[in-house]
């Protein structure tokens, strides 16, 4: 997708070399930990029936297949970075809509679950925060992860958008139409702020969809670009000011010009470059 390669070559001008890394494909093993063997075999092989592949809402291929794995690949290993050096951001990633069985809303895994996961069986953390931004509500990582003691799922999303029914997150927070800018930041701040001290994660995964942004074709909110800078470095800044590894996700995004939606990709990418400078890492890079 277009996005994408433009997204990095803005990361190639401006994120040094030695900071940059390049995913393996996902090991189906550890995919099956969270998804449903027979739907993992099923799309892999490209045999799932069309009703399945219309959920999705993508067609199948052999580049789709591979890219997914590999985009898969890319947010454990995103975590693995943000363990070691304390923050890490992807170039991909958020496709919290993958249930366990079946993929919906151009979602095919949930990466947010397999690598949250991933994480608790390598002893990597024992408590991960989910905490998604994406103006859509993350139904598929709150049916993955009931009930599960090591994760705690929170969705800050518009409320009268996709998916038409919700399932329950750990924390759900419904945002009015047309929210502007200082009233989302403060909520967005205020709600992580909460849950912190709440439930003392040592892990966050952070969903910063861009599609909150005022010119998105498919949200609801009036999130400028200064707005989204704002949501991003004040998320990232407050859980690395106290110590917690954050790895950031790009969520969704979408415009029919794409190189805007990149650019709104890279808002993130900037905050985190921000943090990082400020904030240091326990391991230089």
């Amino acid at each position: 997708m277009a996005k994408f390669q433009l997204l990095k070559d803005w990361v190639d001008l401006h994120v040094p070399e030695t900071r940059c890394f390049s995913p393996s494909p996902c090991a189906l093993e550890i995919l099956t930990a969270t998804h449903h063997p027979a739907y993992v075999e099923g799309f892999q092989t490209g045999t799932l029936d069309q009703k399945a592949i219309r959920e999705i809402g993508l067609p199948w291929s052999e580049g789709l297949r591979d890219r997914t794995l590999l985009a898969l690949g890319g947010s454990i290993q995103t975590c693995e970075l943000a363990r070691e050096f304390g923050l890490a951001s992807h170039l991909a990633g958020g496709t919290h809509h993958a249930h366990y069985d079946r993929g919906s809303g151009f979602c095919i895994y949930n990466d947010l679950a397999v690598s949250a996961r991933y994480l608790v069986s390598r002893g990597l953390a024992s408590r991960v925060l989910i905490f998604d931004c994406d103006v859509h509500q993350g139904d598929g990582t709150a049916a993955i992860l009931a009930n599960d003691a090591h994760t705690f799922t929170c969705s800050i999303h518009a409320e009268k958008n996709f998916p038409v029914r919700k399932v329950d997150s750990d924390l759900d927070v419904n945002c009015p139409d047309g929210m502007t800018d200082d009233a989302y930041v403060s909520l967005v701040l205020e709600t992580l702020d909460s849950v912190i001290a709440s439930w003392h994660p040592d892990f966050v995964i952070y969903d910063a969809g861009s599609d909150v942004h005022v010119d998105d074709a498919l949200g609801r909110l009036s999130v400028t670009t200064e707005g989204l800078y704002a949501r991003d470095y004040g998320v990232i800044s407050r859980i690395r000011g106290l110590g917690i590894p954050c790895a950031t996700v790009i969520g969704g995004g979408y415009d029919k010009d794409r190189a805007r939606v990149a650019a709104r990709h890279g808002v993130v990418v900037r905050a985190a470059q921000a943090v990082f400078a400020q904030v240091g890492s326990p391991n230089s890079l």
